[in-house]
């Protein structure tokens, strides 16, 4: 009976002229439907002109061979030609045809597809427009700012009765004249910004009978006298260095003290106000006295109006004096703890070379930079000049005694 029904299987098969066709379409999700009964199958071909034995053993075929797993297309009708797949490629549009109810969810979900496509082209589209409209703004934008900029800072100036006043550009084009002028506003406000705001930061040197001090020193104030600190409770604070008081009494006698900074004046001030009540800083400078190279406010020196040979910086910082390393002393940099003797070993050293008079400070501040931490060798030196003053000052008495009294014997309490 097996053989029968696929022999009448293949009459069908060939009747219709297509090749493969899917078991699971046939018995999808309305199998339970229409696989009940014969009557069912008869009932799904009632449209059919086919003659219901064919139809009959279709069914039963198909069935057999899905409790099976067998492909229908390895079965029935081999590898074939690709020609002959290519005839039989819209096999589920006949399925559709000849079982209704099966296609329904794939015509449901083609819609959705098509739908969901529709919508992706709409939103592409719609995106596109709106990409448009921002570079024409963008566009439109550059062009108004580039025409204002042009016309507010090269208009020519005017004085106080609103009459221009004559400069080295009127008797260019009117184009020009304004580009020109533009572009010296420019470069006029680039200089405002990367240049000191002065030629001279400080006032010229005291004349006598006024004291003007041998020795200028220029005074990082953060993380040098002053270390920031912040809390929750407090906000921002700063914390005086230990000895700071007893640092600026003791080197405003030889020194005319300055505080250079790269912080703002609105900062510096009132900070510099309560650590220094007594006026031992004599100037400061703040942010607008810098130059602005290369991403850091740089110390330029050449603008203090001081003589170099005489000039000393202390900071921690190397980028903000690299215009002058001769003349700068990087010493480590203060974090707030309490036990910290830096100032007073850097208040050492600076007497010294104000005592000893030195003709050049910079030469001792390139011997002295070739060392990671400067006040330790020099509390080193120092300790071997104090040895070698106090050998000396024996070899001295010792030279200066009776010759009895230096050999005398040691029974009776003398020494050599």
């Amino acid at each position: 009976m097996v053989s029968r029904n696929l022999f009448d299987f293949l009459r069908f098969r060939q009747f219709y002229q297509f090749q493969t066709i899917s078991v699971s379409s046939l018995y999808g999700t309305n199998r339970a439907q229409y696989c009940q009964s014969k009557q069912g199958y008869v009932k799904a071909w009632d449209a059919s002109p086919l003659p219901s034995k064919w139809i009959r053993s279709y069914c039963t075929s198909a069935k057999f061979l899905h409790c099976r797993q067998v492909r229908l297309f390895s079965a029935v009708s081999g590898k074939g030609s690709s020609n002959e797949q290519q005839q039989n490629a819209p096999t589920p549009q006949l399925l559709s045809k000849l079982f209704p109810q099966t296609a329904v969810e794939g015509t449901e979900n083609e819609q959705q597809q098509e739908k969901h496509r529709k919508e992706e082209e709409a939103e592409k589209e719609s995106s596109w427009k709106r990409m448009k409209f921002g570079f024409v703004f963008f566009g439109f934008s550059v062009s108004a700012f580039c025409v204002y900029t042009v016309w507010v800072f090269g208009a020519p100036d005017r004085d106080a009765e609103g009459n221009i006043i004559i400069d080295e550009f009127m008797e260019l084009p009117t184009f020009q004249q304004y580009f020109r002028r533009m572009w010296k506003s420019m470069t006029y406000y680039q200089k405002m910004i990367q240049e000191p705001s002065r030629e001279k930061l400080l006032p010229d040197p005291l004349k006598y009978p006024y004291v003007q001090p041998p020795y200028t020193l220029v005074l990082e104030m953060k993380d040098v006298l002053v270390h920031p600190d912040w809390t929750y409770q407090t906000g921002w604070r700063f914390k005086k260095r230990p000895g700071v008081d007893k640092f600026l009494e003791t080197l405003a006698a030889n020194y005319e003290i300055v505080v250079f900074t790269a912080d703002q004046g609105m900062t510096v001030f009132p900070i510099l106000d309560a650590l220094d009540p007594r006026g031992y800083i004599m100037y400061r400078l703040v942010r607008d006295a810098t130059h602005f190279v290369d991403g850091h406010h740089v110390k330029n020196l050449d603008n203090l109006n001081r003589d170099l040979s005489k000039v000393i910086v202390v900071d921690w910082d190397p980028n903000s004096t690299k215009l002058h390393p001769e003349n700068t002393l990087n010493i480590p940099r203060w974090t707030g703890n309490d036990d910290d003797a830096g100032l007073f070993d850097l208040m050492a050293m600076l007497v010294t070379i104000a005592t000893s008079e030195v003709e050049d400070v910079r030469d001792v501040m390139t011997y002295y930079k070739s060392f990671e931490n400067p006040l330790v060798k020099f509390r080193e030196n120092q300790r071997l000049l104090a040895e070698q003053m106090a050998e000396r000052e024996h070899e001295e008495k010792q030279r200066n005694l009776p010759a009895v009294q230096r050999w005398r014997p040691s029974f009776l309490g003398g020494g050599r």
